[in-house]
């Protein structure tokens, strides 16, 4: 069985969170007899127990995706497809619906999401793919990806455009791989970056390099 949460909020305003799973949970042809069980079990998975009795319409933007991950649990899944599930979410509430979304990776449900925000890849997945135009450019586990694309560490300078450009002429000879997003240019694959290209380089900040380091590198787009 599969479940479905959508991007968009399609739930039932004048009933409250406990009766749109209860529908739900006729649709999806839950037994009578374990339909309230079902109900009461997709809300703590949705730490929404104590706003089983809120009409939906009282209920906060992100109580609300909570509700609508609920729903696609009520009739025990194996498998959920989730749309975006925080998009437009302030971190607080992203932080919860990662919760919710570990909670469900811990019970053995397998969970497949589309995101644009790559530290929640980063944070959740254990396989990421990596979408261009319609078509998976790469695939693996982050570590994998990092391994084989970015590295361990980068440098980021910043500085006007001209800056920039004298950093990307001195990495080019080692054949290391930058990224340059608005005011800044990052050099992947650090750790292998010669002690005598990193002196004429300069001050740069040293940092780990991340699954955004790899988008952008295979992608050229650069995220908000």
């Amino acid at each position: 069985l599969m479940g479905v949460v959508p991007q968009a909020d399609n739930l039932d305003e004048e009933l409250t969170a406990g009766q749109n799973l209860g529908v739900w949970a006729t649709l999806q042809r839950v037994p009578r007899r374990e339909r309230a069980a079902a109900v009461a079990s997709a809300l703590d998975a949705a730490q929404l127990t104590d706003r089983a009795d809120d009409r939906v319409g009282t209920l906060s933007g992100g109580m609300r995706r909570r509700l609508l991950i609920a729903r696609a649990l009520v009739h025990s899944p194996r498998l959920v497809l989730l749309d975006e599930p925080t998009v437009g979410l302030d971190p607080q509430v992203r932080a919860d619906i990662w919760l919710v979304i570990d909670r469900l990776r811990n019970e053995g449900v397998t969970v497949l999401m589309s995101t644009h925000y790559i530290e929640e890849a980063e944070r959740l997945a254990d396989d990421v793919a990596i979408v261009n135009h319609g078509r998976i450019i790469a695939r693996g586990s982050p570590l994998d990806l990092l391994a084989e694309h970015a590295g361990s560490e980068a440098v980021e300078y910043f500085g006007p455009p001209d800056r920039l450009a004298q950093v990307e002429a001195l990495v080019a000879p080692t054949g290391l791989s930058t990224r340059r997003t608005g005011p800044s240019v990052s050099v992947l694959r650090a750790e292998l970056l010669p002690t005598s290209v990193s002196d004429a380089l300069g001050y740069g900040n040293r940092r780990a390099a991340n699954l955004e380091d790899v988008f952008v590198l295979l992608t050229g787009e650069v995220l908000d």
